[in-house]
């Protein structure tokens, strides 16, 4: 070996571990912007220093199911030329052979946009105060089954969202029952750690975490105390960072396991400036992904 080919091998650990680690797209979710033109959310947005959009793309949404065809394109083009991904889009889509689903994956697969997120199931008491759970989570097997098919054929990836309560998703387990013999690429995680906190208390959330890892394609970002009203205790969302969700832990984690898909901010809580709840909780976002990805 000589002098050069000593040196080039010798450094190449060295260039690696200068190497930047990758890091998620910052993106707001429409939702909290629904009052605005696409070209208001898209210039708004990079007002506050986001890097792309969950755009909304369904009934009440910024795109409606049955104008997706015209509009999405048309949305897609605004917010790229204000210099915003689009790395997801949330629906609120359940059956694979609705011809709105298949409008909607057909246009998001021909624009690129990776990610998606379908809509939700819930469980239901029998008349016996039994959980239907076997009818429900079979029910939903055919769906995503259906769902991975069509994701597949458009180059998308489907990633099933945790929301805490009676819906289907909210153990994480039951997913991972239900997608774990699907296509890896079409089929996987969207995690909220809030509901996961909802759900698992103050650790659980963790062994949560480590299964959606396993096919993690989007991450949200929100936060919640639990508030006793009325005899009932209840989840009461607050600004980034003030709830119970421990935000630098999960994140670290994040980045230990090299997650770059969209990390979408929520405000779910009331505040009668939303321009600038949404601002301050970005800010708070943004302190977070650099410590975390440092």
């Amino acid at each position: 070996m000589n002098r050069r080919e000593f040196i080039s091998v010798a450094g190449a650990p060295a260039l690696m571990a200068q190497a930047p680690k990758p890091k998620p797209t910052m993106c707001l979710f429409s939702k909290h912007a629904a009052k605005l033109s696409h070209a208001e959310l898209g210039k708004y947005a990079k007002q506050v220093g986001f890097e792309g959009i969950d755009l909304t793309v369904r009934p009440g949404g910024h795109v409606l199911p049955e104008k997706v065809a015209d509009d999405l394109p048309l949305a897609v083009a605004v917010l790229e030329n204000l210099g915003l991904k689009v790395p997801m889009i949330t629906t609120g889509l359940t059956n694979p052979n609705a011809p709105e689903t298949g409008a909607t994956l057909r246009k998001a697969g021909e624009l690129k946009i990776p990610y998606w997120k379908p809509g939700y199931w819930r469980y239901q008491m029998a008349k016996d105060g039994t959980v239907e759970m076997d009818k429900k989570l079979a029910e939903v097997q055919n769906a995503l089954s259906g769902f991975a098919v069509l994701s597949r054929l458009h180059g998308l990836s489907c990633g099933m969202h945790n929301h805490s309560g009676s819906y289907v998703g909210a153990p994480v387990w039951d997913t991972w029952q239900l997608i774990q013999l699907l296509d890896v690429n079409a089929m996987g995680f969207y995690f909220d750690p809030a509901h996961a906190t909802a759900e698992g208390g103050a650790w659980t959330w963790n062994a949560s975490l480590e299964v959606a890892l396993r096919r993690l394609k989007m991450v949200a970002l929100k936060d919640f105390y639990w508030e006793k009203k009325d005899g009932k205790w209840k989840m009461k969302w607050c600004p980034l960072g003030q709830g119970m969700v421990d935000w630098p832990a999960v994140l670290k984690r994040l980045a230990l396991a090299k997650f770059s898909g969209p990390l979408t901010l929520h405000v779910e809580y009331q505040n009668p400036d939303e321009s600038k709840a949404v601002a301050e909780d970005f800010a708070v976002m943004k302190k977070l992904v650099s410590d975390a990805w440092a």
